[in-house]
C-alpha cells in the first residue's frame, strides 16, 4: 500500500515505509502508545495506570492498562524476540497480573501518576465518563496486546487459539511511513482481536515531573484563569506546591514538614480540569491532629462554597465553565481556610498505626 500526503496546493508527497528500529528506540513506541491509547484495541479506549512495572520473577510489563469494565489489559512490544518468547513472556505477564488485587492496581496507578491521594476507582469512573449505575469490578479477568511491525502467523495463529479458549488477546501491528522533507506516519492495524496476587511490592516507573510552564500551556482559557490565581496564591501565602506527572498538590508546612490538602489536574488528566480535595483518607485522620474533625469541618465548608461536589469519599471542584469573580474568591477562600485550619492544628509527632476510617466521615458526601 503506497501513501501520500496531499499539501495545500494539491501536490503529493508519498510516505515511503520505513523500519522504525532504523532511527528510533523501542522506548519511542512505548511514548506513542502511552500517550495515545485510543487505538491500542478494538472496543474501548484504555487507561494507562502503568510503565514498566516490575513483576516478582523479574520481568517487566512494557505498559498496563484498564479498559472500560475494569480489566487488566498487558500491553507488550515485541521487539526483536522469537514468536515463541513472545507469548510466553504475555503469558508470564498476564498471570502475574491475574493475581494483583484492587490496592496493588491503585498502588501502580498512583507511583505512575506520581500521587498518592489518586482513587483508582474515581479516576476510572472519570475517565470513561461512567454513569453512576454503571459498577466495575477490577482485574477481575485480564487481556493481552502483542504490539509490533511484524505479528508472524505463529503469533496469530497462537493469539487466535488463546481468544478461542477464553483469554482476550489482540495483536497490534503497525508500520511507520517517513516522507523526504521529514515528515512521518504511523499506521496500526489490528490483526487478531477478540470479542468477548502478588507476594512481593509492585513497582512502576514514574511519568516525568511536569512544570509550572508546562502546566500552564495544557490548560484551556477557562482553567488557566482559575489556576493561574490558585498559584499566584499558593506563592503569596507561603504553601508550598509539589509537581506531579500530570498537575500538583498544594501544601502546608506545620512543623517544617509539607502536607498536601488538595491537588489541581489539567484538562487531559483522568480526572478532568479540577481541584480535588485530599481530607478522607488515612494520612489525614492519622497524621493531623483532630484530623477527623477537621475533615468533616472542612468537608462542609467546600460543600457551602457550591463549586464542590462528592468525588468518591473526596470532593471535586470541576473547572469547565468560566467561573465569576465571586465563585473564584470562594474557591480561594476555602484554600486559605483549608490552610490555615491544617497550620493551625498541626501534625502528630508520632502518628502509629493507621486506623480504619470512620463510618461517619465517609457519610458525609451522602448528606
Amino acid at each position: 500500500m503506497r501513501l501520500f500526503g496531499v499539501s495545500k496546493d494539491g501536490d503529493f508527497a508519498e510516505y515511503v515505509k520505513t523500519g522504525f528500529g532504523d532511527d528510533h528506540q523501542e522506548a519511542v513506541l512505548e511514548d506513542w502508545l502511552e500517550n495515545n491509547p485510543d487505538g491500542i484495541v478494538e472496543d474501548s479506549k484504555l487507561l494507562i495506570i502503568g510503565r514498566q512495572v516490575q513483576t516478582s520473577l523479574g520481568g517487566s510489563v512494557d505498559l498496563l492498562a484498564l479498559d472500560r469494565w475494569g480489566d487488566l489489559v498487558v500491553i507488550e512490544l515485541k521487539r526483536g524476540r522469537t514468536p515463541r518468547e513472545t507469548i510466553a513472556q504475555a503469558l508470564e505477564y498476564a498471570a502475574y497480573a491475574a493475581k494483583l488485587d484492587y490496592a496493588q492496581v491503585e498502588g501502580v496507578a498512583r507511583q505512575y501518576q506520581d500521587d498518592d491521594g489518586l482513587t483508582l476507582a474515581e479516576a476510572h469512573r472519570d475517565y470513561f465518563a461512567l454513569a453512576p449505575e454503571e459498577g466495575v469490578s477490577f482485574n477481575k479477568s485480564q487481556r493481552i496486546v502483542i504490539v509490533g511491525e511484524t505479528i508472524t502467523p505463529e503469533i496469530r495463529e497462537t493469539a487466535n487459539f488463546l481468544n478461542n479458549n477464553g483469554l482476550r488477546v489482540t495483536c497490534l501491528e503497525f508500520s511507520f511511513f517517513r516522507t523526504d522533507d521529514g515528515k512521518n506516519l504511523l499506521s496500526g492495524d489490528i490483526v487478531v482481536t477478540n470479542d468477548a496476587r502478588s507476594e512481593k511490592p509492585v513497582a512502576s516507573g514514574s511519568r516525568v515531573k511536569i512544570t509550572k510552564e508546562q502546566f500552564i500551556a495544557s490548560l484551556d482559557p477557562i482553567g488557566a484563569a482559575v489556576f493561574l490565581k490558585v498559584l499566584a496564591l499558593a506563592e503569596e501565602r507561603g504553601l508550598p506546591i509539589h509537581w506531579g506527572s500530570r498537575g500538583f498538590s498544594v501544601n502546608v508546612n506545620p512543623n517544617g514538614v509539607h502536607f498536601k490538602f488538595c491537588y489541581g489536574y489539567p484538562p487531559h488528566s483522568v480526572y478532568g480540569q479540577s481541584i480535588y480535595t485530599r481530607l478522607f483518607d488515612s494520612a489525614f485522620f492519622t497524621r493531623v491532629n483532630s484530623g477527623e474533625a477537621i475533615a468533616r469541618e472542612l468537608a462542609t465548608k467546600a460543600k457551602a462554597t457550591g463549586l464542590f461536589s462528592p468525588a468518591g469519599n473526596e470532593f471535586k471542584c470541576p473547572i469547565v465553565r468560566a467561573m465569576t469573580e465571586k465563585e473564584v474568591d470562594a474557591l480561594l477562600a476555602w484554600i486559605v481556610s483549608a490552610a490555615d485550619r491544617i497550620q493551625e492544628a498541626g501534625l502528630r509527632s508520632d502518628s502509629g498505626e493507621l486506623t480504619e476510617l470512620s463510618n461517619q466521615a465517609l457519610e458525609i458526601n451522602k448528606k
